[in-house]
């Protein structure tokens, strides 16, 4: 029986090959849209799922309350280390302090490299379990050891066996490879990790990290660690919470709290506000996950909708299987089964096209996902998908049609009604609606981006360079250098800064000020610079001076900019001093010399936060900031640049950033937010319009005697092609007005989180419905204008 299923299934596929072939490849888009949302949202899911205490391992977080608004993050104090192994090891299986990652250059012989690692502690390599392939698994016991990662021992060794070789870190630190460790997979927050050198290395290279071991204003450091068995995330922040408060008196008026953010919320949960964890990339999961149903469930609709425009050319066939005995159970299996062999051949049509389309999908969502051929769990996830999508696309035409009543069919009186064709319309509705919605959605997410990306930066970032300093080659060198690049004719103008353009590294408070409010909690971006980074950047002073040469009192002088202003409630801002608890003699107060623009360093999003410019008298500079000479090209002034470079740092190798190109990374999550979006949107468009097609052919077929009669009375072309487009038109109106508030109020809610945030402009909505009712005249005016051109006397010729 199941076999005769099937094989009438078949020779109704073979019977009907356009709507077939629509049936199918509509289907096969969906589930292909379907299985590759399907891979990256387990990409997404599955992120540092390859540490084996994935469940017990969390990042140490704090937030602390500045004049009423709670900030959160994860740099912590040195000293609370301390604190968490004395007062609450009991809780800890593992605790790690850890610097953050950074680019260091590693020299072996005559081949430097620039590579991302961090200082760790030893027992860092027991909670994230490294997976080494060579060497000794703990490969930090000595102080100038390093682990590297295999690519990277790669990239400095070629063949040679690595471990026990010495290589140079910043040119001044000869440390031994001791291991070497499997790259960390792409989907892991510690991706970017390529080598490991030891945290007591660390802790006693520069005076400031010693310091910090007592210091609990010091927040300039990671923690991570690994509960107890017998422990919850929960129940271990409940102990901890208050330590920081308990451990030292200083910190209580910021009321400080210390919790876990488990490893499972690193990449989906790491957004918070005013202390209130609020989500992450678990939006964008959710989001493409409801996308995804959404276009199965368009490509559903075809298939329900061409299977039941089509009832009365089946009906006879119904109404003679009823007469000779089967009943309605076996007719409904008869039609699932006939949809179970369109969902089968959609769903192999869908596995070749995402083979053909996953490189090019990883290249838009930064991923490097695989087809899973191996994955057991894919391939029954896959059946139960395939069984449910038959289920879902042909239930209603297997009840619609196993419900016709065999004597009025047999009769010839089986009409279908007058309200047959309901059904068909609202699901053409709904299919519509949802296109729109998409339409309308992706739209938004666009002009947020342009919105964003035309705030005024504050500096100019075309022609601009930056150029890391990380090793002890640079120091005592900045003049020298600048002179170097300008004589060469690379650049105009250089300067250099402790953090990049387009971040801040740190953050700073202590200071009063004349006028300031009693129990005022000031928190200051930081940045230590040069005497040429206005100029060099293209900032623009408002008020006041900017810092010279000529004035050697420069070496205690500020700029502020305006947001600080305001923050700091001064009206007459120049000449203002600013003191901490370490002033004297030595340590003079910082002076305001000058008011700058505001400068985007931190999210576009997002308001600037209150900064201070502090000349760098220590020449703490971590990068050099060169305009480039607008009279040559850009090739030739990179040339120019990295030749004056080798010249004097043969063994380093050259490095450049783009200030444009870091900037626009900051939109790059919402780009690839809005690429996607804008991807699935066509593919739901396309899926509606093949259903839209079936239909206008069905309806063209089922209208060609009407359509004869018409034209023997003197109809036009344009006559018949407005009565048969009509009707669709009007239910792509009616899809217009139900999605418009639907999308208005979903982007309305996604915007809340932008602080500057685009109004949803009224042309939106116009292009959307323009476009909608511009792609189904088209769709639908195929086949109206071919019935319409068609000769009446074939359609007349059996009357």
């Amino acid at each position: 029986m199941i076999k005769n299923y099937f094989k009438i299934a078949w020779r109704n596929l073979l019977k009907n090959k356009v709507y077939s072939f629509i049936n199918i490849f509509g289907l096969a888009i969906g589930m292909a849209v379907t299985i590759t949302i399907g891979l990256w949202i387990a990409d997404e899911l599955s992120y540092n799922s390859n540490f084996k205490n994935y469940d017990h391992i969390a990042q140490v977080y704090q937030s602390q309350t500045f004049n009423g608004k709670v900030g959160t993050g994860q740099a912590i104090p040195r000293p609370l280390e301390m604190t968490l192994r004395e007062s609450y090891g009991s809780n800890f299986k593992h605790i790690s302090m850890s610097s953050w990652t950074q680019s260091r250059y590693l020299k072996y012989q005559d081949k430097s490299i620039s590579r991302q690692g961090n200082f760790i502690q030893e027992s860092g390599l027991e909670i994230f379990d490294f997976k080494v392939i060579k060497g000794e698994k703990n490969g930090l016991k000595e102080t100038n050891s390093i682990m590297l990662s295999e690519s990277t021992a790669k990239a400095l060794f070629g063949d040679e066996e690595p471990i026990g070789k010495i290589i140079k870190v910043n040119s001044n630190n000869d440390m031994m490879v001791t291991s070497v460790f499997e790259d960390i997979p792409l989907n892991s927050t510690l991706s970017e990790v390529t080598f490991l050198i030891p945290w007591k290395f660390y802790a006693n290279s520069q005076e400031w990290i010693k310091n910090s071991i007592d210091s609990w204003g010091n927040n300039s450091f990671q923690m991570f660690v690994q509960i107890a068995d017998n422990a919850t995330m929960k129940g271990v922040t409940q102990k901890i919470i208050d330590s920081k408060k308990k451990a030292n008196e200083d910190t209580v008026e910021f009321n400080p709290q210390i919790f876990l953010l488990p490893m499972s919320d690193w990449h989906l949960r790491s957004s918070f506000e005013n202390g209130v964890q609020t989500g992450g990339r678990i939006e964008s999961v959710w989001l493409f996950g409801i996308i995804g149903m959404f276009v199965l469930f368009l490509a559903c609709i075809n298939f329900m909708n061409l299977s039941t425009a089509r009832s009365e050319k089946r009906a006879m066939e119904v109404g003679i299987r009823k007469a000779i005995g089967s009943s309605r159970e076996q007719l409904i299996k008869q039609f699932l089964s006939e949809s179970l062999l369109v969902v089968l051949f959609a769903f192999i049509v869908a596995i070749l096209l995402v083979l053909l389309c996953l490189n090019g999908f990883n290249t838009l969502a930064s991923k490097q996902m695989t087809f899973p051929w191996s994955n057991l769990n894919f391939w029954s996830v896959s059946l139960i998908f395939v069984l449910f999508t038959a289920l879902i696309s042909g239930s209603y035409p297997a009840l619609y049609l196993s419900s016709f009543n065999p004597v009025k069919v047999l009769k010839g009186t089986f009409k279908a009604g007058r309200f047959a064709a309901l059904p068909r319309k609202v699901l053409v509705v709904v299919q519509f609606t949802v296109s729109v919605a998409l339409i309308i959605g992706t739209l938004v997410v666009m002009q947020q981006i342009e919105y964003s990306k035309s705030r005024p930066v504050g500096y100019d970032k075309g022609g601009l360079i930056q150029i890391p300093t990380m090793s002890i080659d640079f120091m005592g060198k900045y003049d020298f250098m600048r002179n170097q690049f300008i004589a060469s004719g690379g650049a105009i103008e250089m300067s250099s800064s402790s953090s990049p353009t387009t971040q801040i590294w740190s953050n700073r408070g202590g200071y009063t000020w004349e006028g300031k409010p009693e129990g005022f909690q000031e928190d200051f971006a930081w940045t230590e610079v040069s005497y040429e980074y206005v100029k060099s950047l293209g900032m623009k002073i408002v008020e006041g001076r900017d810092f010279s040469r000529e004035f050697p009192t420069d070496s205690n002088a500020i700029l502020i900019n305006k947001t600080a202003v305001q923050y700091m409630g001064l009206t007459d801002p120049v000449g203002k001093l600013l003191r901490n608890d370490d002033s004297d003699d030595n340590n003079p107060p910082l002076k305001i010399i000058g008011v700058v623009e505001d400068v985007i360093s931190q999210s576009p999003y997002r308001p600037v936060k209150q900064g201070l410019y502090v000349f760098d008298r220590y020449e703490n500079a971590s990068y050099y900031n060169l305009r480039l000479n607008p009279n040559n090209s850009v090739s030739e002034n990179l040339k120019i640049i990295e030749k004056t470079f080798k010249q004097h740092f043969p063994n380093l190798p050259f490095q450049y950033e783009f200030i444009d190109e870091q900037y626009a990374l900051k939109f790059a999550q919402e780009e690839r937010i809005a690429s996607l979006a804008r991807v699935f949107t066509i593919l739901a468009i396309l899926i509606s319009c093949l259903g839209l097609f079936g239909l206008a052919s069905f309806v063209a077929e089922q209208r060609t005697k009407e359509i004869g009669v018409r034209k023997v009375l003197g109809a036009t072309v344009t006559n018949l092609w407005t009565l048969l487009s009509k009707d669709f038109v009007l239910l792509v109106v009616i899809s217009l007005l139900i999605a418009t508030p639907i999308a208005y109020y979903a982007m309305q809610q996604w915007l809340q989180k932008f602080a500057y945030r685009a109004d949803i402009s009224w042309w939106i909505f116009l292009a959307a419905a323009l476009g909608a009712l511009t792609i189904t005249l088209i769709t639908v005016s195929f086949q109206s204008i071919k019935a319409a051109t068609s000769n009446p006397v074939k359609s007349l010729r059996t009357e």
